[in-house]
């Protein structure tokens, strides 16, 4: 037991080394209160009985992820029914090291152990899933693509930090989110309408039933809001089908997501701090943007428990996605239409091959068409420079084949309080691109722009494979019931995406990129009891070959980056009426090369949108039982906004309020105040030289009410 408390006093040192050059910075002041609550850990290891967590994200299989040598996080159906979320930031926020910044409507950029991740190479830094099936093809991602998700039905929201497992490949570089939907069939009906600020209003059902052998069932949501800024607001639906079917030692379970958004965005307000002016903050400059998408995924999951040492998993999936959108961040205002149908397939094969050692094995393929294109109905507006490089008429069109096949390998040996796994997956990636328009960087007419030529260059037809292979390795120690200290070394990788090798700017022609490589070493600790729940984690990773759009506008990917950083999740029973929880990250991601922006080095510099820290800390109130209250406290510290680091937002504090009332065990009435202090703060801030500062306004302080109906 004494080397607990000494490996948990390390981490910590580390953290205020790191943290504390100045005594009185806010760095320093939250790494003693880590540090004091970490006092509480070691005086926790009570001998209770240990509280078991499923989790099936990181094995594929339901596995308790206090045993697991990887740091898993899990949102549960609790949390998110009291955080009913309008937006998902809102409940990703809860968990350690992930800062997702909120746009407008249902948008955002997402970090994981990672700076704020935008622009050019920044969209499939993370692999999200709903219900273990990727969202989008492995070449096809979207920034925003969690909001195709139905998480506002989910049973849990699973996180796995990190590129921890041979059972992901590309763009689970930074680590995984995957959306586990409310299985409609095995559990009551439920019945939910939300009345709030700014004209949203929601209602959600969930209701199936059991029919023979298996069942069949639906969620349902469906979600306006008018929205707070000027000629801004969404429309959204979704719909999960669910059937299953269970004879002897064979199971089938077909499910079906549908989703649609509807919305009118507003774009950012620039000037310096823009956001505390509450009119400039309402201020919509881009009227006329939109975004119109939808996405379908079909799947069935066969399971076969072939004797009691195998069992086989199988589980084909068809995704049909197409998303229109005004691309009002760029000059001109062009149009995107972009669509991909894939068809893919995971598989999972488990024996047990003595009674120490288990093989998980098996093959991951899918096919993807893909296409997109953009185009500008109008002439470009603003200097001569704009309106001769950035033209009216066609800039891409373009038709993309991919092939991703990937074989893994995943062993395990547990032994006593020993469990060892590694781990090896190979993926092997292949684009077919047609080019549909003229080759170059002319007009769609063929007519040369003036200023040296077009901004949008349009690469000859090609064919670029890619081919990975990430190891892993992982050893699980258990001090006691309820108490394991664990280390993983991982590679993970990210094979460019279409968009980065064909969507091409000025001179380039061809893009020679590499893969994504990043190498992570992790050690924690976990701790779950009956009146308290903590996993303390550090993590050090360097990532190759990120790519990045250079001063040319070329796409490359010769960058270069570290990331470190502590991180603590932490749940306390205080007494019968009082619950404590914290989920808080002290982190640095850093360039690691070489580049001149104007006459900076950024070698050595904090990369933009990366807070050293940011937490979510919680106060639970149960007068009564059938009262509760929480008082949510969410710390965003302040971070550069350019990559030379001469440009920085402050940071904010908000305070969020959750209440509710059980009338009887049908019946509950939920209640939340969001930005409860009316802080005028900003959801993202950037800078350009085109534009200087500018932001996402967060919105003033709102109200909403629900009932929850059970039947």
């Amino acid at each position: 037991m004494s080397i607990l408390p000494f490996l948990i006093k390390g981490l910590l040192y580390v953290g205020e080394v790191l943290a504390c050059s100045n005594p009185f910075s806010k760095a320093c002041v939250w790494s003693l209160l880590v540090f004091s609550l970490s006092l509480s850990i070691t005086s926790s290891f009570a001998n209770n009985e240990a509280i078991e967590r499923i989790t099936t994200t990181a094995t594929r299989v339901a596995s308790d992820y206090q045993s697991l040598p990887v740091a898993v996080s899990v949102i549960d159906n609790s949390q998110l029914n009291r955080i009913s979320h309008a937006h998902i930031q809102q409940s990703i926020s809860t968990i350690a090291g992930a800062n997702f910044h909120r746009g407008n409507g249902q948008e955002y950029l997402p970090a994981l152990r990672s700076p704020v991740l935008s622009g050019a190479g920044a969209c499939g830094g993370i692999l999200t899933l709903e219900d273990g099936i990727p969202l989008r093809a492995a070449g096809f991602c979207n920034i925003n693509e969690l909001f195709e998700a139905h998480s506002e039905i989910a049973e849990r929201i699973e996180v796995l930090k990190g590129p921890g497992t041979a059972f992901y490949g590309s763009n689970a570089i930074h680590g995984v989110v995957n959306v586990i939907t409310r299985d409609p069939i095995d559990n009551d009906g439920w019945l939910a309408g939300e009345l709030g600020s700014y004209g949203y209003a929601r209602a959600k059902l969930s209701t199936g039933s059991q029919i023979g052998n298996g069942g069949v069932g639906m969620n349902l949501s469906v979600a306006r809001d008018d929205g707070y800024r000027d000629d801004e607001g969404f429309n959204q639906e979704k719909l999960t089908l669910r059937g299953s079917y269970l004879s002897g030692d064979f199971k089938v379970t077909t499910g079906l997501t549908y989703a649609h958004l509807d919305q009118q965005t507003a774009g950012f307000i620039t000037g310096f701090e823009a956001y505390k002016d509450e009119q400039l903050a309402r201020r919509n400059n881009d009227p006329e943007a939109f975004r119109d998408a939808q996405a379908l995924r079909v799947w069935s999951r066969f399971e076969w428990q072939l004797s009691v040492e195998q069992s086989l998993t199988v589980t084909p999936y068809l995704r049909v996605q197409s998303m229109d959108f005004r691309m009002h961040f760029l000059p001109g205002d062009p149009f995107e239409e972009n669509a991909q149908n894939g068809f893919g397939i995971l598989s999972s094969w488990r024996q047990s091959l003595t009674d120490e050692l288990t093989l998980i094995t098996g093959i991951d393929a899918e096919i993807t068409d893909g296409e997109l294109r953009q185009y500008q109905p109008s002439p470009s507006q603003g200097s001569a420079f704009l309106q001769e490089t950035v033209p009216q008429g066609e800039h891409y069109d373009y038709q993309v084949d991919a092939t991703m096949i990937a074989p893994y390998t995943h062993l395990e040996w547990q032994s006593g309080d020993w469990l060892i796994s590694g781990g090896l997956r190979y993926e092997y990636m292949r684009y077919d691109y047609t080019n549909l328009m003229l080759d170059g960087r002319t007009r769609d007419d063929g007519t040369a722009c003036g200023f040296g030529g077009c901004r949008y260059s349009r690469p000859p037809s090609d064919t670029n494979q890619f081919e990975n292979l990430s190891p892993k390795l992982g050893v699980n120690y258990q001090v006691s019931d309820g108490l394991n200290i664990y280390a993983n070394l991982s590679r993970g990788f990210r094979a460019p995406q279409a968009t980065e090798l064909y969507r091409l700017q000025r001179d380039q022609q061809v893009a020679d990129l590499q893969s994504e490589q990043a190498d992570n070493i992790e050690i924690g600790v976990k701790v779950a009891r009956l009146d308290s729940v903590y996993t303390l984690s550090a993590y050090h990773m360097d990532k190759d070959n990120f790519i990045f759009r250079d001063s040319d506008f070329f796409n490359v990917s010769d960058g270069r980056s570290r990331h470190q950083g502590i991180e603590l999740e932490a749940w306390q029973r205080l007494n019968a009426h009082w619950q404590f929880s914290l989920a808080a990250s002290y982190a640095r991601h850093t360039y690691r090369y070489d580049q001149l922006l104007g006459d900076v080095n950024i070698n050595g510099n904090d990369m933009d949108s990366a807070p050293h820290w940011f937490s979510n800390a919680q106060l639970t109130w149960l007068p009564t039982d059938n009262w509760r209250l929480d008082l949510q406290w969410q710390h965003m510290g302040d971070y550069y906004t350019d990559a030379e680091n001469l440009h920085q937002y402050e940071g904010h504090d908000l305070a969020n309020l959750y209440a509710s009332y059980n009338f009887s065990d049908d019946l509950l009435l939920r209640m939340r105040v969001t930005n409860l202090t009316d802080e005028a703060y900003a959801e993202r801030a950037d800078y350009t030289s085109f534009s200087g500062d500018r932001y996402f306004p967060g919105r003033p302080r709102q109200y909403s009410v629900g009932v929850e109906v059970y039947f």
